[in-house]
């Protein structure tokens, strides 16, 4: 009898910790979500420029210096 005892309650415990993670992943994901939308409102607040070299002279931006 002790034997079913602790089978049932080993099966119960990993049926509780299956809805657990499902419900964990639910969460995550809902987060996810919000930070997608959070980092889009970000991304769409960037100022849009058309042409930015409008103010700049003719010779900056032709080349690219390096040093190793």
């Amino acid at each position: 009898m002790n034997v079913n005892m602790n089978t049932s309650t080993a099966l119960a415990s990993v049926a509780g910790q299956s809805t657990g993670d499902a419900v964990g992943l639910s969460v995550l994901k809902k987060a996810m979500q919000i930070e997608a939308q959070n980092v889009q409102q970000l991304i769409d607040a960037i100022p849009k420029t058309e042409n930015t070299s409008v103010n700049l002279p003719p010779n900056l931006g032709q080349n690219v210096n390096t040093t190793a």
